[in-house]
Order: C-alpha cells, then sequence, then structure tokens
C-alpha cells in the first residue's frame, strides 16, 4: 500500500472537461486529494481520477458566473435543491439569463455582486438574514434599500415580503405615457385624470381622485402611497427587519419614476 502511496503521488490525469489533474497525496484508493490547474485542490477516490470524473468546485458552472465553492453548504437533498442555492440561481438567472431577460427587460444591466458568485458566501448570508412572516412569501430584494440599484449585493439586499414588495413595483412597460400612478379617466369623458395605486397588504386597486392636470393626480398618488407604504412598516415593524423598516419609511416616490 505504501509503495502504492509513493507511486501515485505526482501521477497525472485529464478531467472529463480536458485538464490536467494530478494527485498530490495519496492516502489509499478511497481518500486521495487532487489538484488542478488552477490551484484547487479536492478529495476524490482514485477510481474517479483515472475516469476523469472529478469535480473543480470554483468551476463558473451557473450561467458561467456562479460556482459552488467548498465549504459546508450543498445544493441538493436527495435531489431537492436547498432554498439557499434555488434563491441563489434564481438570481443569477435573473442578472445573466438572455432568455430570462427576455421576457423580463427590467433585470437586464442586473448584476451579482462578485463575493456572491460564490454559492456558500451567499448561502451563508441567506442563513443569517432569511426570516419568515406567516402567510406570506419572503423573497430577496434589491432596490428597496437602494432605490434604483441594479447590484445583488449584501450591503443592497434585504429579504422582504412579496406584498411589501409589491408596493415598489413600478410596471413601467404597462402604463403608458402618464406619471406613476396616473391614468386618462375615461369613464368621465372630461379630460380628466385618475389616480390610483394598491392598497393595503391584499394589494387591491384603490381610487385616490380625479385630477385637472397629470401633475395634479401624481402628487395625490405620491401623498397617499407614501403613507400607505409608513403605515404597512408600522402595521410589520416588529416582523420585518430594522432596515427594511427604515427604508420603507424614507422612500420617496418621484414624478420620474
Amino acid at each position: 500500500m505504501k509503495n502504492n502511496a509513493l507511486k501515485r503521488i505526482g501521477e497525472v490525469n485529464l478531467d472529463n472537461f480536458g485538464r490536467k489533474i494530478t494527485i498530490i497525496e495519496y492516502t489509499d484508493c478511497f481518500n486521495i486529494k487532487i489538484r488542478f490547474e488552477d490551484g484547487n485542490i479536492t478529495n476524490a477516490t482514485y477510481s474517479n481520477f483515472v475516469k476523469g470524473k472529478v469535480r473543480n468546485y470554483f468551476d463558473k458552472t451557473v450561467y458561467g458566473i456562479g460556482y459552488l465553492g467548498k465549504g459546508d453548504y450543498i445544493a441538493c437533498i436527495k435531489r431537492k435543491a436547498t432554498k439557499q442555492y434555488n434563491a441563489w440561481h434564481n438570481m443569477l438567472k435573473r442578472c445573466y439569463s438572455e432568455n430570462f431577460q427576455k421576457n423580463y427587460p427590467t433585470y437586464k444591466g442586473c448584476t451579482v455582486c462578485e463575493e456572491w458568485h460564490n454559492f456558500q458566501v451567499f448561502a451563508k448570508w441567506f442563513d443569517d438574514n432569511y426570516y419568515e412572516l406567516e402567510g406570506y412569501v419572503v423573497e430577496i430584494d434589491k432596490d428597496i434599500l437602494v432605490k434604483g440599484n441594479k447590484i445583488y449585493s449584501p450591503e443592497t439586499c434585504v429579504f422582504t415580503p412579496h406584498f411589501i414588495n409589491s408596493l415598489f413595483i413600478k410596471s413601467d412597460a404597462s402604463r403608458g405615457t402618464y406619471p406613476i400612478g396616473v391614468t386618462s379617466d375615461i369613464r368621465t369623458h372630461n379630460n380628466k385624470y385618475l389616480a390610483q395605486c394598491c392598497k393595503g397588504d391584499k394589494i387591491i386597486s384603490h381610487y385616490v381622485g380625479n385630477y385637472n392636470t397629470p401633475e395634479l393626480a401624481f402628487n395625490a398618488y405620491k401623498n397617499y402611497k407614501e403613507q400607505l407604504i409608513k403605515d404597512i412598516a408600522d402595521k410589520y415593524k416588529d416582523k420585518i427587519p430594522q432596515k427594511l423598516y427604515d427604508a420603507m419609511y424614507a422612500y420617496e416616490i418621484e414624478i420620474t419614476d
């Protein structure tokens, strides 16, 4: 066994991608260490080394950006993706999948910070920040803390109940040429403008008022919506992160939104 170990240390093969792999430690046929060309090291069996079936955990296998890394977090349990991996994979998809962005163009130009390219780093942040709110889906948001932000990072992201996240959706593609919250009041045919917005945690459309100009309608919408956001922040103050509460209270709606 000792002779095999000495003989096999330094043995070179190619992995399934045609890259050189080298044995640097050999305990027995079930326990060896392999070094990849990029310097990364992993454990394997000698049989898998011979077959080239070894994984470099730093290969960027997810949208050419993300890699699993080495650590405590795994992608699947019994062939089912973990919640950390699902959140990470979906975040990368929003930023780097051309097919996804064809259907959701608002994500064009969005990126993920370099440290979160490593699944292990993101998963640790996930566990440190994730919470649940009974009856509601909680999801990662990148632009409530920093308005207009397009970078997913520890500094810019917060877990947010879906109904709160929905309060900040602007629906650019569907609202037409008027300011946010404003439409032409086709019901009255009197060239007036209607202000309306979603209301409360059920996100029900609410009539704010009917005004002579788009600007007056927008101001009414702005005042109503900003107060609504504050009211919901107060209602859930003890159930959401403090930084989310603070961001909701500080949020200002602009006519250019």
